[in-house]
């Protein structure tokens, strides 16, 4: 496998980023080994100690096993790597190599929000019910701009999801909203069925303002689901904690 020779300033990003893409992608398969260090210095043309670092990054990552006095070998990135890879990956404004990627993050993003929008009903308190009830108004005077509707949307799903008292959503919710998570832009058209529901988001906020779990939650479901390409066969495809 032939390797770009890097620039002298922060010759171990590079590495790293040339030797992680590698794997993604699958120009080296799961138990393959990597070469030696001596030998991916000379490739890349860097010294031993920018390889090193590369390879202990890509370690902590899920990406490599090393072994003591043993070859180096490539894991699987799907059994073994973490949100961190998608992290990684969003940093140097590269993707996963993944089909349907956006699908997979709206899915995700779906079943995220239709059970915060469930937990925000029965835990919020009244004033967070009213931010919620607030932020739906706000969003639904923006109509038909998609683009500032795509942002007061942010807003009302970070009231929904912090109001669900859920801190893990809320984290991802972070990941998936500051474009941490490498899924590419989605822009506001793709999600246009979702954002133009004006009677959709004024029933979640009802739904949230008066305590109806379930309510929510379904809302929210027809809300997040409205976009996706997979065809959905009703509430039973609701992630359900």
């Amino acid at each position: 496998m032939t390797f770009v020779p890097v620039p002298r300033s922060s010759v171990s990003d590079h590495v790293f980023a040339q030797l992680r893409d590698a794997i993604v992608s699958g120009r080296y398969r799961p138990d393959d080994p990597l070469p030696g260090e001596r030998e991916l210095a000379a490739a890349f043309a860097v010294n031993r100690h920018a390889v090193r670092e590369a390879l202990r990054r890509l370690q902590q990552l899920g990406l490599l096993r090393v072994s003591q006095g043993g070859a180096t070998r490539v894991l699987d990135w799907r059994a073994h790597a973490g949100l961190d890879l998608a992290l990684s990956l969003a940093q140097s404004g590269d993707v996963l190599p993944v089909d349907n990627l956006v699908r997979d993050m709206m899915e995700m993003r779906a079943c995220i929000g239709v059970d915060a929008a469930r937990l925000c009903a029965e835990r919020a308190t009244a004033e967070v019910r009213q931010t919620v009830v607030r932020a739906v108004a706000e969003f639904t005077a923006l109509v038909p701009d998609l683009h500032r509707m795509g942002e007061a949307n942010i807003a009302l799903w970070r009231h929904v999801v912090d109001g669900s008292g859920n801190t893990a959503y809320l984290l991802a919710f972070n990941s998936l909203v500051a474009g941490a998570v490498a899924v590419g832009e989605v822009p506001p058209e793709r999600r246009a069925a979702e954002l133009l529901d004006v009677t959709g988001h004024r029933r979640l906020g009802a739904a949230i303002a008066e305590g109806r779990g379930a309510d929510a939650a379904a809302e929210a479901h027809t809300l997040l689901t409205a976009d996706l390409t997979t065809p959905t066969t009703g509430p039973e495809r609701q992630c359900r904690a």
